[in-house]
């Protein structure tokens, strides 16, 4: 190898060199010093603490009631999206908006209401220690948490 090829190796390998210590020192400093705070966990659904295939029935319920109305959500949906365009514009249109917001929210609603309907359809059919279980569901996910920083 000559004298010039040698001091190019050599010049390539410090830079390289250099970036990976600067890697390195960076990740470091990030494991050490970072604190972002922790994932929020995941708050348990009701239907958690039911038999395995009751479980399945009933996300199978929701899930049927969710489809029937697919409409009304698609209607709430645009509703937001006509509101977002309204609060877009130079010249605000404020009955327009609120009215495109009691669409949103009416709709909103309804597809609130009939999901509750048919968990309510599903529960009839169940056991009282079934309903308990569910009832021990809904106030887990309801109590209060701890504030986070």
């Amino acid at each position: 190898m000559t004298e010039t090829g040698f001091k190019r190796l050599a010049i390539g390998l410090l830079i390289l060199n250099t970036f990976l210590i600067c890697a390195i020192a960076g990740a470091g400093f990030f494991y050490l010093y970072d604190r972002s705070a922790a994932p929020p966990a995941r708050l348990p659904l009701a239907g958690e603490q039911l038999s395995s295939k009751l479980k399945t029935d009933f996300q199978k319920a929701l899930n049927d009631a969710r489809r029937d109305v697919r409409s009304t959500s698609l209607e709430a949906r645009q509703a937001r999206v006509e509101a977002a365009a309204l609060m877009g514009k130079p010249d605000l249109d404020a009955d327009a908006l609120a009215d495109a917001l009691k669409r949103a929210r009416d709709a909103e609603f309804a597809v609130r209401a009939a999901t509750e309907q048919k968990a309510v359809d599903f529960v009839k059919g169940l056991s009282i220690d079934e309903r308990r279980r569910l009832a021990d569901g809904l106030i887990q996910r309801e109590a209060p948490r701890p504030a986070t920083k």
